[in-house]
């Protein structure tokens, strides 16, 4: 779409201003990676109680997913995003002054539960406001893939001042975000009908939907383990970490924004997914038997690509094979995706402690090669509701047509 086009866009600010704040959003996921080692030296935790700063995140957030779709039948997307974003201003400032491990995991938690609300309306309502779909999810990718590239750089810059430092700056960032929503974000013309709760499983009556969920859930959980346990595992200061997790952060990116949906146009979605989730079970090896940082570095980029992406094609995916609304398909899907990932932190660090250091990326490598079986034994279960072919099935010709754009799999809903 050309630049002149662009600017029609007759909610361009609220499209602009709801992507800013999912960067906040992404960003305060990714800063706390630098400073795990430091927070946990200074309030003398464990490994397992370190990375319960991800799980109690993960695990509200996963809770708070149906409910926040829920809520937006009632009062609408702008009310329950801005409420959102407000808990986690509060809940970020607050982290900054915890004085335990239990009292930042319980803020954790309710940070978790601010973006929940966010997470539940921020797609719909960037579809709903824009003309060109494509553009606004383009915007949503874009912010989400400099969220995880910019958030470990902040952290480890700011961290070696003081692990609190980083918290203080999401917060702040978050206040910026709430004035942004409430003074430029509005509400689509037609209004979200209620959901009732029956009606929140209906996208699991679907046989392509339930058979991705199985695979997300399977990555989803890998993706928590490397993401929360390996800032451990390197055993790096706070600087160097946050360079670390850059570098994994622009490896998303690249995956989101360049790769993911190219290769999607080009082979169709369900085998890149599965050609990313078969490389990504190589980089667990890799860093389970990696005996120098830069190698496990260089696994760990690798790692940080494949997941961009999958990220990249996962959620058209769920679109595609859920619900016709999507309020419910997204509050489904994320019910489990951040489900499965909510142990996997405190399961790691445990893992690590009575085992040894690689344990928690074997046990990353079984549970992904779990989904990467269902993927070769059902995947074209998947790929046939949404009109492509994996390449066992026959050689996906048809893979452009149905894929020429990141927003064609919205069209199929």
């Amino acid at each position: 779409m050309t630049t002149t086009a662009r600017r029609n866009e007759p909610h361009r600010t609220a499209i602009l201003a709801t992507a800013l704040t999912a960067f906040f959003a992404i960003a305060g996921i990714a800063i706390v990676d630098p400073i795990l080692p430091a927070i946990g030296a200074e309030l003398g935790a464990s490994t397992w109680q370190v990375e319960l700063l991800f799980t109690a995140y993960i695990a509200v957030m996963a809770v708070g997913m149906i409910p926040a779709v829920m809520l937006t039948g009632r009062f609408g997307y702008k009310r329950v995003l801005s409420l959102g974003v407000s808990v986690v201003a509060v809940s970020a400032i607050l982290a900054s002054l915890a004085g335990s491990i239990g009292q930042l995991a319980a803020l954790r938690g309710l940070w978790g539960l601010g973006n929940a609300m966010f997470f539940a309306t921020a797609m719909v309502l960037l579809v709903s406001l824009a003309n060109d779909r494509a553009w606004a999810v383009e915007l949503f990718e874009t912010a989400l893939g400099l969220g995880f590239a910019l958030g470990p750089l902040l952290g480890g810059l700011l961290g070696q001042i003081s692990w609190r430092f980083p918290f203080l700056l999401c917060g702040l960032f978050m206040i910026v975000a709430l004035v942004l929503s409430v003074t430029r974000l509005r509400d689509p013309e037609v209004m979200p009908a209620s959901l009732r709760l029956r009606e929140v499983w209906q996208p699991f009556r679907r046989t392509g939907f339930v058979l991705l969920c199985v695979i997300t859930g399977t990555y989803n959980f890998v993706f928590f383990v490397v993401l929360g346990y390996t800032p451990v595992f390197l055993g790096l200061g706070v600087v160097p970490l946050g360079l670390v997790f850059t570098a994994w952060g622009v490896g998303m990116a690249v995956g989101i924004l360049v790769v993911g949906h190219r290769l999607a146009h080009r082979f169709g979605a369900v085998q890149t997914v599965g050609f990313a989730l078969v490389v990504l079970l190589g980089t667990l090896v890799g860093l389970a038997t990696s005996h120098a940082t830069p190698v496990a570095v260089a696994f760990l980029v690798l790692a940080g690509v494949c997941m961009g992406v999958a990220n990249a094609n996962l959620t058209d995916l769920a679109l595609a094979t859920g619900s016709p609304d999507r309020r419910v398909t997204t509050g489904s899907f994320n019910l489990v995706r951040w489900g499965c990932a909510a142990p996997a932190p405190v399961v790691a660090g445990i893992l690590a402690e009575q085992v040894g250091p690689t344990a928690p990326f074997w046990l990353a490598f079984g549970v992904l090669a779990f989904g990467v079986l269902t993927f070769l034994v059902a995947g074209h279960v998947i790929a046939h509701g949404i009109g492509e072919r994996v390449l066992w099935s026959r050689a996906n010709a048809g893979a452009r047509a149905a894929e020429g754009s990141p927003e064609e799999a919205l069209e199929l809903v």
